[in-house]
C-alpha cells in the first residue's frame, strides 16, 4: 500500500534511537523528507549516515529539547532545510522514575524533560502545520493510564500528552490539522534493554514482563509502533483525529487472566 508520504516533510523528536529511529527509517523508506532532533550526537550522525543513500537523506539536528531555544531552532532548521513542515512527531522522552519520594524540583525537571518540549515544539511548528494542513502525532505511555508506582513525573507528563492530543485536535480542526497519539506499553527499545541489563537475571526479567502481554506474550517492537505512526501521518487516515491508539498487544485493557495461560482464551469457565 502506498501511504502517500512521498516528499512529505517530517520532524521527529528523539529520533536517534528506539521508537524515534524506527520512525525515521520508516518515513525515509516511504520517500519522506525527514529532519530529526536528538541530544545524542553520535547516534544521530550514525543514523543519518546509515540512511545517506536514500532518496532524501535525513537531516540530523543536535538539540536539547529542555531548552526553548532548541525547540524553536529544530523547527526553524527543518523549515530551512526542507522548505515546509507536514508532519510533527513528538516522540522524545524517558521514564526517569521520579516518584513521590522525589523533590518538587525533581518533579518539575521530569515535566521539563517529558512534557515541556511537546508543547514548545508544537507551538513553534503550528503556523507551518496550518499552512500544510498537516499532522501532529504524539507518543505517550500506558503509564498515563495504568500508573506504575514511583514515577509521578513521567506519569503526569504522559497524562498531559494524552490531554494535549485531544485539546490540540479540537483547536486545530478548523485549520485541517489532525492530532493523534500512539500509546505503547512494553516496547523492546534500547532503553528497556539497558534496564534489563541492571537486573540479576536479564532474560528472566524480560520473560516475566512478556508473560503479562496477552497477544503473543512478547514485547512490542519499535517497528510496530513506527508503522502505526506512519499510518496516522498519512492521507490514509485523513479523517482520524483526537485518538489515543494503544499499540501494546492488549497489555493495557485486556483481562490479566488472559496472561495466566494461553488456554485461558477458550476456558468456558470465564465465559461470563
Amino acid at each position: 500500500m502506498d501511504l502517500g508520504l512521498r516528499s512529505k516533510v517530517a520532524l521527529v523528536t528523539g529520533g536517534a534511537s528506539g521508537i524515534g529511529a524506527a520512525v525515521v527509517r520508516m518515513l525515509v523508506s516511504e520517500g519522506s523528507r525527514v529532519a530529526f532532533v536528538d541530544q545524542n550526537e553520535n547516534a544521530g550522525a550514525k543514523l543519518a549516515g546509515e540512511l545517506s543513500t536514500s532518496e532524501h537523506k535525513p537531516h540530523f539536528i543536535k538539540g536539547d529539547l529542555t531548552r526553548e531555544t532548541d525547540c524553536q531552532r529544530c523547527v526553524a532548521e527543518t523549515l530551512g532545510t526542507w522548505g515546509g513542515l507536514d508532519i510533527l512527531i513528538n516522540n522524545a522522552g524517558a521514564n526517569d522514575a521520579v516518584g513521590l519520594e522525589g523533590s518538587p524540583d525533581e518533579f518539575m525537571s521530569s515535566l521539563q524533560k517529558n512534557l515541556f518540549h511537546v508543547f514548545a515544539v508544537t507551538h513553534f511548528a503550528t503556523d507551518a502545520l496550518k499552512r500544510a494542513r498537516g499532522v501532529v502525532i504524539n507518543v505517550s505511555s500506558k503509564v498515563a493510564v495504568t500508573g506504575q508506582g514511583h514515577t509521578s513525573g513521567y506519569a503526569a507528563a504522559k497524562g498531559g500528552v494524552n490531554a494535549l492530543t485531544r485539546e490540540w485536535a479540537a483547536a486545530l480542526a478548523p485549520h485541517g490539522v489532525r492530532v493523534n497519539c500512539v500509546v505503547p506499553a512494553e516496547c523492546d527499545t534500547p532503553q528497556y534493554q539497558k534496564w534489563f541489563g541492571t537486573q540479576p537475571d536479564p532474560q528472566e526479567a524480560k520473560s516475566q514482563i512478556e508473560k503479562l502481554i496477552p497477544l503473543g506474550q512478547r514485547m512490542t517492537t519499535p517497528d510496530e509502533i513506527a508503522a502505526a505512526i506512519a499510518f496516522l501521518a498519512s492521507p490514509r487516515s485523513a479523517h482520524t483525529t483526537g485518538q489515543l491508539l494503544f499499540i501494546d498487544g492488549g497489555y493495557t485493557h485486556l483481562d490479566r487472566a488472559l496472561t495466566q495461560s494461553r488456554h485461558q482464551w477458550s476456558d468456558p469457565s470465564r465465559a461470563a
